[in-house]
């Protein structure tokens, strides 16, 4: 089966490439595609050097599945002239809350495939994270409410933003003036709780993300409320999710519940270090729950902390996961 990448040099795209590298996808042929100026570059896969080729030049129908990891604007444009010819999975945020758009993390609600008419999304990468822990919780008990805030790495913004973490550190710590390029704010040894444009009820887009897309992939029943912050990692988003339940819970069974959830691990030792950080989830698969507490202000309450690589999970790796499904059904 042949497949395709969109935005095959950017963060995202480069992470697919590596992840199909290990994959088990049997993959006759992979074609790269990127901007004009990248045009002619050659990367390699599986030890063959693969020429990439120019967005505005490329046959869609030469791929069976076609993954675009370009943006919103580039999808917005080509995603749907693309379907003519390939099954898309996308991952910007431009299809996520079109109706008759499957969005897909397929550990939670992977039957959603069955409807899709060629163009899948994929989630928003703190998203991805929480539902995963969500899921088996929900399922045994029925989620009330989630109050959860987000630490989310630069890497998320883009390869320009991990660079101008690097660039503000250095300057910082060389006392040299720092420059604002791509954040509102210094990054450097600080925070920004501002992720993505607001919105007029003081929101932003960022925030509402999380709350609509939990809303439409777990239960519209669900009440989500978000704080979204920007801080100076390179690679992992955490998040600190307060659960309320509809009725009372058995903490030994929460346990149990998490220890079981598909794509996640807990490391909760309560002594120092008995927890994950952002830079020890980086470069893995897997979804890591820590901080496993009930709430002592709600008896239907619980607290968990949450960390994922959010150019794996949060993005490459689950639209693999998406086609390996697909895959399957072809």
């Amino acid at each position: 089966m042949n497949f395709a990448i969109i935005g095959a040099t950017g963060n995202v795209g480069r992470k697919t490439i590596d992840i199909l590298e290990k994959s088990r996808i049997k993959i006759e042929n992979l074609f790269l595609v990127a901007s004009k100026k990248s045009a002619g570059k050659t990367i390699i896969f599986k030890k063959k050097k693969i020429k990439i080729e120019s967005l505005e030049k490329y046959d869609f129908a030469k791929a069976k599945i076609t993954f675009f990891a370009a943006g919103s604007q580039i999808a917005k444009e080509w995603v749907p002239k693309a379907a003519k010819k390939t099954i898309v999975i996308d991952n910007s945020s431009y299809f996520r809350m079109q109706k008759d758009i499957p969005l897909v993390v397929p550990e939670v609600n992977a039957d959603a495939l069955d409807k899709h008419k060629n163009i899948i999304s994929n989630p928003n990468c703190s998203t991805i994270q929480m539902v995963l822990a969500l899921k088996p919780l929900h399922d045994e008990y029925k989620i009330n409410r989630v109050v959860v805030s987000t630490y989310q790495a630069v890497s998320g913004a883009g390869k320009a933003s991990m660079d101008e973490l690097f660039d503000q550190t250095k300057n910082f710590l060389n006392k040299k003036k720092i420059n604002l390029k791509n954040f509102t704010k210094q990054i450097a040894f600080n925070l920004i709780p501002h992720i993505d444009v607001f919105d007029k009820d003081g929101y932003t887009k960022e925030e509402l993300k999380m709350t609509n897309e939990t809303k439409k992939i777990l239960d519209e029943e669900i009440n989500v409320t978000a704080t979204c912050v920007r801080v100076p990692v390179n690679t992992g988003h955490s998040e600190s999710i307060n659960i309320e339940f509809d009725n009372l819970y058995d903490f030994k069974n929460i346990i149990r519940i998490l220890n079981n959830a598909p794509g996640c691990k807990v490391i909760d030792e309560r002594k120092d270090g008995g927890y994950m950080t952002p830079l020890e989830a980086e470069g893995d698969y897997t979804t890591y729950i820590s901080r496993i507490r009930k709430d002592n202000s709600n008896v239907k309450a619980i607290n968990i902390w949450v960390v994922s690589d959010n150019l794996l999970k949060g993005a490459a790796l689950n639209t693999v996961q998406i086609a390996e499904h697909l895959v399957k059904k072809l």
